[in-house]
């Protein structure tokens, strides 16, 4: 998989890069990223790449001739590269979308700045804009870091265990279930005894029983995309009952 990032900001992007997974995945030569500066490629003796909004108004917008110029020339050496534009008023990104863009081998990042970027630059550049979350950054660079995170541990050998991947939260819909490790008792509290028996099938049945009840309490609306079972559904009604008796309805929040 290879990344391209466009961004004002290159020195943003040299540690996050270095550390952990990333770093092994590069020097494994399962992903590359390259990372550009939008500003090598305004043609002024400046470097400009922004300007004053026609209309008026607050703040600068980024130019669109270095903006064509960098992903032209990439597109001119890979057609089928998938560009991206990082920014609050793209479609939130979810774990589905992650898988389907982890199945691409290019993707082009661009990230805005200040106000934005001319809207030509979107309407002949772009394919697609995503947003990580109801709110503002200083720029796309983050929610890019974000992005490369989320799909490079999707890829094939980049984490140790491809399974880890297919029982993350969200991956069927549902949250993860809870995670213990040593010591078995600590202050008092115990890890769960059926995660010490030893019997494989019994710590399935209570793992996809605590991922549903996680689920059911802290993101209830994710269970409406689930696949459930019939045992699934008889689960998180038993649930419901034994919360309704008890008051609690701390799932709400």
């Amino acid at each position: 998989m290879r990344f391209e990032i466009l961004t004002l900001f290159p020195g943003m992007f040299h540690s996050p890069f270095q550390e952990s997974i990333l770093a092994k995945a590069i020097e494994k030569g399962l992903i590359e990223i390259r990372i550009i500066n939008i500003r090598d490629f305004a043609t002024d003796k400046h470097q400009v790449v922004d300007d004053a909004p026609y209309g008026g108004g607050q703040g600068m917008v980024m130019k669109v001739e270095p903006i064509s110029r960098v992903i032209e020339q990439i597109k001119s050496k890979d057609p089928s590269a998938w560009t991206i534009y990082l920014t609050p008023e793209g479609k939130p990104l979810k774990q589905e979308r992650v898988k389907e863009l982890s199945l691409r081998s290019h993707l082009i990042l661009l990230c805005g700045r200040y106000e934005g970027v001319d809207e030509r630059v979107r309407e002949l550049f772009v394919d697609e804009e995503i947003s990580i979350g109801d709110y503002v950054l200083t720029g796309g660079e983050l929610a890019a870091m974000v992005l490369i995170d989320a799909v490079s541990r999707l890829l094939p050998g980049v984490l140790g265990s491809d399974r880890s991947a297919m029982e993350d939260s969200f991956s069927d819909s549902l949250l993860e279930y809870p995670q213990y490790t040593r010591p078995a008792n600590f202050r008092g509290h115990e890890v769960p005894e059926v995660l010490l028996s030893g019997n494989h099938q019994a710590i399935s049945l209570w793992r996809r029983r605590e991922a549903l009840k996680r689920t059911w309490m802290r993101r209830p609306d994710l269970l409406k995309k689930a696949e459930l079972s019939e045992e699934d559904k008889k689960f998180l009604e038993e649930i419901s009952k034994q919360m309704s008796l008890n008051g609690d309805n701390s799932h709400k929040r």
